[in-house]
This record gives C-alpha cells, structure tokens and sequence, in this order.
C-alpha cells in the first residue's frame, strides 16, 4: 500500500489544479502529507486484517460492518484530514447507511484488497464490498473494482496490455486517450469515471515507479487521490524504491504505521 500512500502525500500540494501540470516538481516538501486518501486507505486494511484474523474474511455482513467501525474510528481520528462533505456527514452520525456517492473515494481506499486475495474474482467482490459502505452507486463500484483488479494484475506479472484489454473489457473505461491528451483540459473532479481512467493512462505511461507518480502529478485535478490510485497500481507492477518507502513511513503518524506493520507482516505469510 506505501504507492497509494506515497500518491496520496506527493499529489496533496497539487490538489484542487494548484500545480503547474509538469513532471517537474519536488517530490517532497513541506505540504507533502497524508490526507483522507491515506487515512481511509488504512482504514480498510485494518477491517480486512481484522476480519481474516477472525476467520470473517469470506463473511460480507461481518466484512462490512468492520469496515464501517474502522472508517468511521480512523476518520474521526484525523477529522481534518480533507474527507468530502457528505462523507463527513456519514463519519459523524451514528447511521451508516451508504449514500449512493460515485466519487472516487471508493477507488482511492482499495489497494489492500489488490494484494489480500488469491484470484480475482475474490478481488473484485471484496472491492465491492469496501465501495458499498458508502458508495455503492454503480460507478462507485465500478471505480473500487477496477483499481484493485488492476493491482490483483499487476503483482501477479501481467503486461500492461493485458491490464489495459481488461479493464476496458470488464469496466468499459476509455484508456485511449493519451496523457497529452488528457492533461490541457483536465480539471479538478471527484467522481471515479473522471478520475479512475485518468489514473490507469498514467500508470500506463510511466516508465518506472516515481514517473509514474511524476505523470500522474502532472494531469492535475484532483490530484492527490489520482496520484493514489496510480501509485497504487505502479506499486504492484514496479516495486517502489526503498528510499521512498523510508520517506513515507517518516510522514506517516505511528498509528497508521502500526497497520502498515501487520499488513506487511501478513503479505509475508501469504507469500511464504
């Protein structure tokens, strides 16, 4: 997960079309923090931690009702981390009820689920699952379910071209634009079809990790959360350099950095 984190960090002094749409930029600086991208990306791995350790991890009404409990504690943790105003709202009542959003909060929260299962099949129902507490419009879905197949992909050693013809087959997103193509006319917008496609070129485009997050950078937008999806696909493709992941561990507050510590901890037991 530290690409989604380190997208979210190095795109927030961007956020809302405050960069210069270059690739040309410091990746950290004063302003190079964790938002609610990162907040609620730890928010859902700690749920989907607790519920394989608790032999739930297969049981939908008990996943999401750990996902609503740990959204709703990490977000009232960190109340100021930047979180969209009817996901405020949700925070702070008591109901939980979701609230039809297609915003691509649902997309930016995804990545443990990319590297928690074994098929993608799994995958994608579980990204639905994390998208449905709240956004469970179409899209919102679609938006989860497409980041984190694109992640079950990219670790699993599949090209580029074969994540491409998947999601455009599966999603019907349009992944032919260019990013010269895309990035004069972008501006800043939070619903996944608008951020989502965008996010994926990028991934596309970038030769190696921090281009990938440079590029992603560079479209403006909303672009700490586009950052956080790109990263977090790069991530499983490219690896991220370890100097890299030390800055992000260095920005992160201890608590968020306990759950990095166990999600790690489970990502070695599964692979051994």
């Amino acid at each position: 997960m530290y690409g989604a984190l380190l997208g979210d960090m190095i795109g927030a002094p961007y956020e809302f079309d405050q960069g210069d749409k270059t690739k040309d930029f410091p990746l950290f600086g004063r302003r190079s923090e964790c938002t609610d991208d990162s907040v609620m990306t730890i928010a859902v791995a700690e749920a989907l931690l607790d519920a394989r350790e608790q032999g739930h991890e297969n049981d939908e009404a008990a996943v999401k009702s750990l996902l609503v409990q740990s959204m709703k504690k990490w977000g009232r943790k960190y109340p100021d981390a930047g979180y969209g105003g009817r996901f405020i709202w949700w925070l702070m009542l008591e109901d939980s009820s979701p609230y039809g959003s297609y915003g691509n909060g649902s997309a930016m929260r995804v990545s443990s689920v990319g590297w928690l299962y074994d098929d993608i099949n799994t995958t994608r129902r579980v990204a639905a699952w994390t998208a449905e507490v709240t956004h469970n419009h179409p899209e919102g879905i679609k938006g989860a379910e497409a980041t984190a197949g694109a992640i079950f992909m990219a670790r699993n050693h599949a090209s580029k071209e074969q994540i491409r013809d998947y999601i455009e087959r599966e999603f019907g997103y349009d992944l032919s634009r260019t990013c010269d193509e895309i990035r004069p006319g972008y501006h800043h917008v939070e619903s996944c079809q608008e951020t989502v496609p965008e996010a994926i070129t990028a991934f596309m485009e970038g030769n190696d990790f921090e281009d990938v997050i440079r590029t992603a950078v560079s479209l403006g937008g909303d672009c700490d959360t586009l950052t956080c999806i790109a990263g977090s696909i790069a991530e499983a493709f490219y690896g991220v350099p370890i100097e890299m992941i030390e800055e992000c561990r260095n920005r992160m507050g201890g608590d968020m950095r306990v759950v990095m510590e166990r999600f790690d901890r489970m990502l070695c037991r599964n692979q051994s």
